[in-house]
């Protein structure tokens, strides 16, 4: 583990200032990403960039998102203590560490064999309790739902109807949706069983959601 020192405070304590100057205005989202040490997540020959506000690249051609579109994301899933979140996409783990520290009960799915093993790895060492799964996100996981949010992290052409059915009544999902390389980021409420409502809140650009594993 590399030491989280005065330096990466600094430059975590600048970064989430600059998050609250974009728009961000969730505190617990703020005081999150102000704990939670971004570095640890990213490569050594990248460290000098893990406080930049920007997407930079991960294991199995993937890639750590931009600190605003996790802040973002996670500001529109309002999320409570102890809540049940299913994300989509565990990559480098830092998203779910984000939701973890903001005291919900986290399951993550990622479909990439390496990126499964590392994210493990690295929530043992954090001491965070995570519950990680390598599996189809497409499936979502019934077996612990339902779930009172779903965070998908990556770009979907459409809201896989598994997901919905695990989603619990008057729960979110946050998802970007569409084909190609940008992406109308959307949150759907679920009202009841068979009836959703969708909010869009903007384009961003996401690896592209890809079924089964790898």
């Amino acid at each position: 583990m590399i030491p989280d020192d005065f330096k990466y405070k600094g430059l975590r304590s600048q970064l989430v200032q600059s998050l609250s100057n974009k728009g961000i205005t969730d505190k617990r989202v703020l005081d999150a990403m102000m704990t939670v040490p971004r570095h640890q997540f990213f490569d050594i020959g990248l460290l000098d960039y893990a406080y930049v506000d920007k997407a930079y690249p991960i294991a199995a051609g993937q890639t750590i998102s931009q600190p605003y579109t996790v802040a973002f994301q996670t500001q529109l899933l309002e999320v409570k203590p102890r809540e049940k979140v299913l994300e989509i996409g565990t990559g480098s783990g830092y998203q779910a560490a984000i939701l973890a520290q903001m005291g919900a009960k986290v399951f993550t799915i990622e479909r990439q064999k390496e990126l499964f093993k590392s994210s493990q790895r690295l929530f043992s060492q954090l001491g965070l309790t995570i519950r990680g799964f390598f599996g189809d996100g497409y499936a979502g996981k019934p077996t612990y739902g339902p779930f009172d949010k779903i965070l998908v992290t990556c770009g979907a052409p459409f809201v896989p109807e598994a997901l919905k059915e695990q989603l619990a009544t008057g729960g979110y999902i946050v998802i970007p949706v569409d084909k190609g390389s940008v992406q109308t980021m959307q949150r759907v409420i679920k009202l009841s069983e068979t009836e959703f409502k969708t909010e869009d809140f903007g384009l961003f650009s996401f690896v592209p959601m890809v079924s089964g594993t790898e």
